[in-house]
């Protein structure tokens, strides 16, 4: 009973520890984002690593859901003679949840692997040691620029997976369904509103704050050499992923009772 008591403390006191590393670390990057020099050429080589290179994976995973989401609504609708409205179930579900959840995961586990791995090697080899040695602050030179880049281009990325998704269940909806083409586009967009796509865009954000942090604190903490570095990048990944559906959660409560946001 006691060294279940003592696991249980240690474990406590490791997430508090782990709360406080990564909030200290993104207030860290928050305080030299404006400090020059801001290096473009390395904030455009992370865009385009994290942004253009998922753009495949991004693609299938999105249409696919949009076909499967179009095709398991198309059950009851059927029933009710309401395939009409898949449409706009599809159309709202990608824009409100699957998009923004879908895409954050695929990033956290392309991306946000491949960070953590990056890192991590840089502090067993000692790389980020001598970054400071040479009065380099690591965190200007290493963590900032992949924060921009995330920043921007997971929101870009949400974009592109709703317009796929909706795409996806276009093919089902007038191909498989026999809706037609202009109704199903009518019902696609009137029931979609700004908030709708805002709602998206604010969790895209705090899924890229998410996934960059988690993933710059595992690969900078990295220790016991190429074991370490295994175990860091699947637990940032882990990590990364239960905290973007427990965010989902969260920011859903927020938006739609407290705001009662559509």
């Amino acid at each position: 009973m006691r060294r279940y008591i003592e696991n249980l403390g240690e474990r406590f006191l490791n997430l508090i520890y782990y709360m406080g590393g990564t909030t200290l670390l993104f207030i860290r990057t928050l305080a030299w984002i404006p400090v020059p020099p801001i290096k473009r050429q390395y904030i455009m080589s992370q865009m385009k690593r994290i942004g253009v290179d998922s753009l495949p994976i991004v693609f299938l995973t999105s249409f696919f859901t949009g076909m499967v989401l179009a095709l398991q609504s198309a059950y009851q609708m059927q029933k009710l003679q309401a395939e009409m409205y898949i449409a706009s179930l599809v159309a709202l579900s990608m824009t409100r949840e699957l998009g923004p959840v879908l895409t954050a995961l695929i990033v956290a586990g392309r991306v946000g692997a491949s960070i953590t791995a990056e890192l991590g090697t840089m502090r067993v080899t000692e790389q980020i040691d001598a970054l400071e040695t040479l009065a380099t602050n690591p965190v200007k030179y290493l963590v900032v620029p992949r924060f921009l880049a995330l920043l921007l281009m997971l929101p870009i990325l949400t974009l592109y997976a709703d317009i796929i998704g909706i795409a996806g269940g276009y093919v089902v909806g007038v191909g498989r369904l026999g809706v037609s083409s202009s109704m199903y586009l009518k019902m696609t967009w009137d029931p979609l509103v700004y908030k709708d796509i805002f709602t998206g865009l604010a969790k895209a954000i705090c899924f890229a704050i998410i996934i960059c942090i988690v993933a710059c604190y595992e690969g900078m903490n990295t220790k016991e050499g190429a074991e370490g570095v295994g175990k860091s990048t699947t637990l940032a990944v882990v990590t990364s992923f239960i905290l973007i559906i427990a965010a989902d959660c969260l920011i859903t409560a927020l938006f739609y009772f407290a705001f009662q946001v559509r």
